[in-house]
Protein backbone atom coordinates (compact mmCIF):
# COMPACT_ATOMS: atom_id res chain seq x y z
CA UNK A 1 0.00 0.00 0.00
CA UNK A 2 1.37 3.42 -0.93
CA UNK A 3 2.36 5.85 1.78
CA UNK A 4 2.46 9.63 1.60
CA UNK A 5 4.70 12.28 3.05
CA UNK A 6 2.30 13.94 5.48
CA UNK A 7 3.25 17.46 4.40
CA UNK A 8 2.85 16.63 0.70
CA UNK A 9 -0.52 14.98 1.31
CA UNK A 10 -1.88 17.99 3.18
CA UNK A 11 -0.57 20.38 0.52
CA UNK A 12 -2.30 18.34 -2.20
CA UNK A 13 -5.57 18.12 -0.28
CA UNK A 14 -5.57 21.87 0.34
CA UNK A 15 -4.95 22.48 -3.37
CA UNK A 16 -7.89 20.18 -4.13
CA UNK A 17 -10.15 22.11 -1.74
CA UNK A 18 -9.14 25.42 -3.32
CA UNK A 19 -10.15 24.05 -6.73
CA UNK A 20 -13.47 22.96 -5.26
CA UNK A 21 -13.97 26.49 -3.90
CA UNK A 22 -13.15 27.96 -7.32
CA UNK A 23 -15.67 25.60 -8.92
CA UNK A 24 -18.40 26.55 -6.44
CA UNK A 25 -17.75 30.25 -6.97
CA UNK A 26 -17.94 29.68 -10.73
CA UNK A 27 -21.27 27.86 -10.39
CA UNK A 28 -22.59 30.59 -8.10
CA UNK A 29 -22.56 33.07 -10.99
CA UNK A 30 -25.27 31.11 -12.83
CA UNK A 31 -28.98 31.91 -12.73
CA UNK A 32 -30.39 30.66 -9.38
CA UNK A 33 -33.35 29.14 -11.23
CA UNK A 34 -30.99 26.96 -13.26
CA UNK A 35 -29.00 26.06 -10.15
CA UNK A 36 -32.22 24.68 -8.66
CA UNK A 37 -33.32 22.89 -11.83
CA UNK A 38 -32.95 19.13 -12.14
CA UNK A 39 -31.76 18.27 -15.68
CA UNK A 40 -33.56 14.90 -15.77
CA UNK A 41 -36.01 12.80 -13.79
CA UNK A 42 -34.25 11.35 -10.78
CA UNK A 43 -31.13 13.50 -11.13
CA UNK A 44 -30.05 16.31 -8.82
CA UNK A 45 -29.82 20.02 -9.44
CA UNK A 46 -26.57 21.85 -8.65
CA UNK A 47 -28.12 23.12 -5.41
CA UNK A 48 -29.06 19.56 -4.40
CA UNK A 49 -25.53 18.32 -5.10
CA UNK A 50 -24.04 20.99 -2.84
CA UNK A 51 -26.66 20.41 -0.15
CA UNK A 52 -25.73 16.71 -0.18
CA UNK A 53 -22.12 17.72 0.46
CA UNK A 54 -23.23 20.14 3.17
CA UNK A 55 -24.96 17.27 4.95
CA UNK A 56 -21.73 15.26 5.01
CA UNK A 57 -19.69 18.21 6.19
CA UNK A 58 -22.11 18.89 9.04
CA UNK A 59 -21.04 15.52 10.43
CA UNK A 60 -17.40 15.23 9.43
CA UNK A 61 -16.03 18.71 10.09
CA UNK A 62 -17.09 18.87 13.78
CA UNK A 63 -15.95 15.25 14.24
CA UNK A 64 -12.53 16.06 12.78
CA UNK A 65 -12.18 19.23 14.81
CA UNK A 66 -13.15 17.49 18.04
CA UNK A 67 -10.68 14.66 17.42
CA UNK A 68 -7.76 17.06 16.98
CA UNK A 69 -8.53 19.30 19.95
CA UNK A 70 -7.99 16.55 22.51
CA UNK A 71 -4.87 14.98 21.01
CA UNK A 72 -1.33 16.04 21.93
CA UNK A 73 0.62 17.80 19.20
CA UNK A 74 2.29 14.65 17.92
CA UNK A 75 3.30 14.45 14.27
CA UNK A 76 4.48 11.80 11.82
CA UNK A 77 6.51 12.50 8.68
CA UNK A 78 4.64 9.77 6.80
CA UNK A 79 0.98 8.88 6.43
CA UNK A 80 0.11 5.24 5.73
CA UNK A 81 -3.49 4.71 4.54
CA UNK A 82 -5.62 2.12 6.28
CA UNK A 83 -7.55 -0.63 4.50
CA UNK A 84 -10.98 0.98 4.89
CA UNK A 85 -9.66 4.47 4.21
CA UNK A 86 -8.13 3.39 0.92
CA UNK A 87 -11.26 1.41 0.03
CA UNK A 88 -13.69 4.29 0.61
CA UNK A 89 -11.42 6.86 -1.04
CA UNK A 90 -11.00 4.76 -4.19
CA UNK A 91 -14.73 4.04 -4.23
CA UNK A 92 -15.50 7.78 -4.21
CA UNK A 93 -12.74 8.89 -6.58
CA UNK A 94 -14.09 9.73 -10.07
CA UNK A 95 -12.96 7.29 -12.75
CA UNK A 96 -12.41 10.03 -15.33
CA UNK A 97 -12.43 13.84 -15.47
CA UNK A 98 -15.65 14.17 -17.49
CA UNK A 99 -18.36 12.18 -15.77
CA UNK A 100 -19.18 10.04 -12.76
CA UNK A 101 -19.66 6.52 -14.09
CA UNK A 102 -19.50 4.56 -10.84
CA UNK A 103 -22.85 5.88 -9.59
CA UNK A 104 -24.13 5.19 -6.09
CA UNK A 105 -27.46 5.76 -4.40
CA UNK A 106 -27.33 8.24 -1.53
CA UNK A 107 -28.71 7.22 1.85
CA UNK A 108 -32.10 8.75 2.62
CA UNK A 109 -30.66 10.97 5.36
CA UNK A 110 -28.23 12.45 2.83
CA UNK A 111 -30.73 12.86 -0.02
CA UNK A 112 -31.48 16.58 -0.50
CA UNK A 113 -34.95 17.99 -1.00
CA UNK A 114 -35.99 20.07 -4.02
CA UNK A 115 -36.62 23.80 -4.13
CA UNK A 116 -33.66 24.78 -1.97
CA UNK A 117 -32.55 28.28 -0.99
CA UNK A 118 -29.66 28.53 -3.44
CA UNK A 119 -27.94 31.44 -1.70
CA UNK A 120 -28.01 29.69 1.68
CA UNK A 121 -26.74 26.41 0.21
CA UNK A 122 -23.75 28.08 -1.45
CA UNK A 123 -22.97 30.18 1.62
CA UNK A 124 -22.85 27.12 3.86
CA UNK A 125 -20.86 25.12 1.32
CA UNK A 126 -18.16 27.79 1.02
CA UNK A 127 -18.00 28.17 4.80
CA UNK A 128 -17.44 24.42 5.06
CA UNK A 129 -14.61 24.52 2.51
CA UNK A 130 -12.81 27.30 4.35
CA UNK A 131 -13.23 25.36 7.60
CA UNK A 132 -11.79 22.29 5.87
CA UNK A 133 -8.71 24.30 4.84
CA UNK A 134 -8.27 25.41 8.46
CA UNK A 135 -8.57 21.84 9.75
CA UNK A 136 -5.97 20.65 7.26
CA UNK A 137 -3.62 23.30 8.65
CA UNK A 138 -4.21 22.02 12.18
CA UNK A 139 -3.51 18.48 10.92
CA UNK A 140 0.04 19.55 10.05
CA UNK A 141 0.70 19.46 13.80
CA UNK A 142 -1.06 16.15 14.43
CA UNK A 143 -0.35 12.49 13.73
CA UNK A 144 -2.81 11.58 10.97
CA UNK A 145 -2.13 7.87 11.52
CA UNK A 146 -3.12 7.68 15.18
CA UNK A 147 -6.25 9.88 15.24
CA UNK A 148 -9.39 7.95 14.19
CA UNK A 149 -12.79 9.29 13.05
CA UNK A 150 -16.00 7.16 12.99
CA UNK A 151 -17.64 7.21 9.56
CA UNK A 152 -21.09 8.77 9.29
CA UNK A 153 -22.98 5.54 8.54
CA UNK A 154 -21.40 3.34 11.23
CA UNK A 155 -19.58 4.27 14.41
CA UNK A 156 -18.00 0.79 14.30
CA UNK A 157 -15.78 1.75 11.35
CA UNK A 158 -13.16 4.36 12.22
CA UNK A 159 -10.88 5.88 9.60
CA UNK A 160 -7.47 7.39 10.20
CA UNK A 161 -7.57 11.20 10.15
CA UNK A 162 -5.58 11.30 6.91
CA UNK A 163 -7.99 8.85 5.28
CA UNK A 164 -10.98 10.85 6.50
CA UNK A 165 -9.63 13.92 4.72
CA UNK A 166 -8.85 11.88 1.58
CA UNK A 167 -12.30 10.28 1.49
CA UNK A 168 -14.16 13.52 2.22
CA UNK A 169 -12.36 15.48 -0.49
CA UNK A 170 -12.63 12.67 -3.08
CA UNK A 171 -16.37 12.65 -2.36
CA UNK A 172 -16.51 16.40 -3.00
CA UNK A 173 -14.52 16.09 -6.23
CA UNK A 174 -16.90 13.41 -7.43
CA UNK A 175 -19.97 15.53 -6.79
CA UNK A 176 -18.50 18.77 -8.14
CA UNK A 177 -18.12 16.95 -11.46
CA UNK A 178 -21.77 15.97 -11.12
CA UNK A 179 -22.66 19.62 -10.45
CA UNK A 180 -20.70 20.75 -13.50
CA UNK A 181 -22.55 18.28 -15.71
CA UNK A 182 -25.90 19.28 -14.17
CA UNK A 183 -25.43 22.96 -15.00
CA UNK A 184 -24.16 22.09 -18.48
CA UNK A 185 -27.29 20.01 -19.08
CA UNK A 186 -29.50 23.06 -18.51
CA UNK A 187 -27.66 25.13 -21.10
CA UNK A 188 -24.90 26.87 -19.13
CA UNK A 189 -21.43 26.79 -20.67
CA UNK A 190 -18.77 24.99 -18.64
CA UNK A 191 -15.83 25.92 -20.90
CA UNK A 192 -14.23 27.96 -18.10
CA UNK A 193 -15.13 25.58 -15.29
CA UNK A 194 -12.11 25.03 -13.00
CA UNK A 195 -10.27 21.71 -13.23
CA UNK A 196 -11.47 19.57 -10.32
CA UNK A 197 -9.14 16.63 -10.81
CA UNK A 198 -6.21 16.22 -13.18
CA UNK A 199 -6.35 13.15 -15.42
CA UNK A 200 -2.79 12.20 -14.43
CA UNK A 201 -3.95 11.52 -10.86
CA UNK A 202 -6.60 8.96 -11.86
Amino acid sequence: MNKFKSEDLINQLQADVRQIIAAAEHLQTADPVKLNYSPAEGSWSVAQVLEHLNAYNRYYLPAIEKSMIHISKDTSAWFIPGFWGNYFTKMMMPKNVYEVKNKMKAMKSYTPTKGLNVEAVFKEFLQHQNKLLQLLDVARRRNMNSIKIPISISKLIRLKLGDTFRFLIAHEQRHMMQARNAIKAVGVSTDKFPVILEAARL
